[in-house]
């Protein structure tokens, strides 16, 4: 009996002997597999050891920003914060009382203190986030709440994407989600690969704390910021064209409007704007996401009878002395009609037929004197056939009607065929620069803000000479008639003392609901092209209303010319172009002095020396060298404008700048780099920043302007009837 349980413990003891040398053979196996392989579960272990004991800190990039030509930011990138509640009952900065908490904070966030109250009453939470309204928070605004001194209410910093001049050629910039982490619309989008940052990192080795470990090398990854964009847009013709085209939309109520502001010599876009238009702050209220200026074809009216009379010019079958019977005019089976219902005026020259925007006499002239041949090969050289190619996204081609033998001409006087407002900035370029045909650009450079290298810049580009300057200078003499002559459908665009060339259009608008087109008062399309000064083209101004809210005593050209005239008239004062100086030719001079450089001479006898030709002389800053100027040498000034002196130092006090032009503002605020802002127009009533007040680099200054007198409008009759380019089938 004792020999067998003797041998059934030597049984069990070999049993869990084996067992033990199993498992540890299965252990040392797998320790000299993990030796081997260095990895367990298909993570090596190098990695998790790196993981474990290595901290990893993000360095944010930067997103480019967006400048207009004088850099004055238009999207950038700025600071903002989110508002964050401490609720952890072991916390000792926590909120207290949630009812105080939320009646003081309320007001600020514009949300009601209930339920602001319910989110800070949550139990169990550490922290809660307040939503809306509590997110996104400008600077100002943080500090106004933590002027509060509330317990238990922290902010958390995090990028955003800011648009600091609001409805400002809103569809050209479009916008970014507010985090940046999708860019929606315009340049943000199209230039959105060189915009974007790449955040960089630092990393080390480090303890449980996270405290960095003892001489260890630190791995550094800089940040990338994003390209910076330079655009050729002119923040003051800009800011004019958005409040006049504003006020004009409260007005009129039109279904949408479309206005391009370009250089002629240049095919550079000053200013560019559509209604309805929106604040890219606040993209969720968008309701229309098109450039119509860009990205819309319509029939253009009367505006192409420019196009058609070059064309007859250029090809030595226009006489404007002529005389046609005007009223009406049969093609095949179908008859063209004049505005006035067909009545015409009688037998009148080609010259007056173009003044009163005849549809008969650009049917005679496509059909009889170019033929539609010849006709279809200028639209071609015009460029209306393919797009311009303009830096801007999501630009629409034209539909050229050609199938038909009256399609020569409908298109000759703007029916039928469809084109888009930049197509025809395009195409008056050449009118307006000899004969020169311009492609038009809004993207002037985009630059490396790392190394100030260029990544890319744009040249003026001619597209075509699709006629000589001979030509272009008849048909700028024929447009000015229209704006001029008693028979004129311009006189409405008529501007006191400067010479305006231009055409009226009145475009028919398909019928969204079934053949043929809208009728009634106002359902049309009111257009105007004008370019100034007539013998030395520097702007060119479009203007586009479609069916305005006009009263049945108004006519279509109302919300048209209140556009047309108001940032026409302001952006030749700007640019210092003088109404009623004309040269002995009849063109426009420059009277008054080339300024050389002042830089580095004494202020005192640079100040008598420019005193002495008549200029009113600025000085900033207290030194007595100076060390910069606006305007810069080889500028032509005339006698009583400004000029600014900036001496060497850096301290500046805030000049007294009541009375100044916003022209000699845009100089200071280059100077000194100031963000200026500007309300209204005219000249400087109030200024931000009081005089003598010390300066600081990028400080915002927000002036507003007014006219120095009110001045009175005269209405002017003889516009295109609103059955204007209409053709009647018999």
């Amino acid at each position: 009996m004792a020999t067998f349980k003797f041998n059934k413990m030597n049984v069990r003891a070999v049993v869990l002997l084996g067992v033990f040398i199993l498992l540890f053979s299965l252990l040392f196996t797998r320790i000299g597999y993990i030796q081997v392989n260095k990895s367990v579960n298909g993570q090596e272990l190098q990695t998790i050891a790196e993981n474990r004991w290595t901290t990893k800190q993000i360095v944010e990039g930067k997103r480019g920003t967006i400048y207009d030509r004088f850099g004055d930011a238009l999207a950038e990138e700025i600071p903002s914060y989110t508002l964050v509640a401490i609720l952890d009952k072991d916390s000792r900065n926590r909120v207290e009382d949630p009812k105080v908490t939320a009646e003081k904070l309320a007001p600020i966030v514009e949300r009601s203190a209930e339920d602001l109250e319910r989110l800070l009453s949550v139990d169990g939470r550490f922290q809660v986030e307040l939503g809306i309204g509590t997110k996104n928070l400008s600077l100002e605004k943080k500090r106004e709440i933590e002027d509060l001194e509330l317990k238990g209410i922290t902010f958390r910093k995090e990028p955003r994407r800011y648009y600091p001049k609001q409805t400002f050629a809103s569809h050209v910039i479009g916008y970014t989600e507010r985090d940046m982490s999708k860019a929606r619309m315009g340049l943000e989008s199209s230039l959105n690969e060189l915009l974007e940052k790449e955040d960089g990192f630092v990393q080390y080795l480090s303890d449980r704390k996270r405290i960095k470990l003892p001489n260890i090398e630190e791995t550094i990854e800089m940040p990338k910021n994003g390209f910076d964009v330079y655009l050729t847009l002119d923040a003051n013709i800009q800011m004019a064209l958005e409040q006049v085209m504003s006020q004009v939309d409260e007005r009129y109520k039109p279904e949408r409007m479309m206005a391009i502001v370009a250089d002629p010599k240049t095919g550079e876009i000053l200013a560019m704007s559509n209604r309805p238009s929106f604040n890219p702050n606040f993209y969720e209220e968008i309701t229309n996401y098109t450039n119509f200026a860009v990205s819309s074809r319509f029939e253009p009216g009367s505006t192409m009878k420019i196009f058609s009379l070059a064309a007859a010019i250029e090809e030595g079958v226009y006489n404007g002395e002529e005389l046609f019977q005007s009223g009406s005019y049969q093609i095949g089976g179908r008859r063209v009609r004049d505005h006035n219902q067909g009545l015409g005026w009688g037998k009148i020259p080609f010259d007056e037929g173009f003044q009163r925007s005849s549809n008969v006499a650009f049917s005679i002239l496509a059909m009889e004197r170019l033929g539609p041949e010849r006709l279809y090969d200028y639209l071609d050289r015009f460029g209306f056939r393919n797009p311009t190619g303009i830096d801007l996204p999501n630009e629409a081609s034209s539909l050229i009607a050609d199938s038909y033998l009256i399609d020569a001409a409908t298109t000759a006087f703007g029916q039928g065929s469809a084109i888009t407002p930049i197509q025809q900035i395009q195409a008056a370029t050449a009118i307006a620069n000899g004969g020169k045909m311009m492609k038009p650009y809004i993207i002037n450079s985009i630059v490396n803000p790392h190394t100030g290298e260029l990544v890319k810049t744009t040249e003026p580009t001619i597209v075509g000479e699709p006629i000589s300057i001979k030509t272009a200078e008849k048909v700028l003499e024929l447009m000015e008639t229209v704006v001029t002559s008693p028979a004129g459908t311009g006189k409405p665009y008529y501007i006191e003392g400067f010479e305006i060339a231009g055409k009226t259009g009145t475009a028919e608008i398909s019928n969204p609901e079934g053949p043929g087109y809208l009728s009634g008062h106002g359902q049309y399309i009111y257009s105007f092209i004008g370019v100034a000064p007539k013998s030395n083209p520097q702007l060119i101004v479009y203007v586009a209303v479609d069916r305005p809210k006009i009263e049945l005593y108004e006519q279509g050209s109302a919300p048209v010319s209140q556009i047309f005239t108001s940032v026409m008239k302001h952006s030749l004062q700007y640019l210092n172009i003088s109404p009623n100086a004309h040269s002995s030719n009849g063109g426009y001079i420059d009277e008054g002095s080339l300024i050389v450089d002042f830089t580095g001479k004494d202020v005192v006898s640079s100040r008598s020396e420019l005193a002495a030709i008549g200029l009113d002389v600025h000085i900033v800053g207290s030194g007595t060298k100076i060390v910069s100027q606006v305007p810069t040498s080889g500028t032509m000034l005339l006698p009583g404008e400004k000029i600014i002196l900036q001496t060497e130092g850096t301290s500046f006090t805030m000049p007294d700048i009541v009375g100044w032009s916003l022209r000699d503002v845009m100089k200071l605020a280059h100077l000194l780099d100031l963000n200026a802002n500007f309300i209204g127009t005219g000249f400087v009533v109030k200024q931000s920043i009081p005089a003598n007040r010390k300066l600081n680099e990028g400080d915002y200054l927000v002036i507003e302007l007014a006219a120095p007198d009110t001045i009175s409008e005269e209405d002017f009759l003889g516009e295109e009837d609103e059955d204007d380019d209409k053709v009647t089938t018999e």
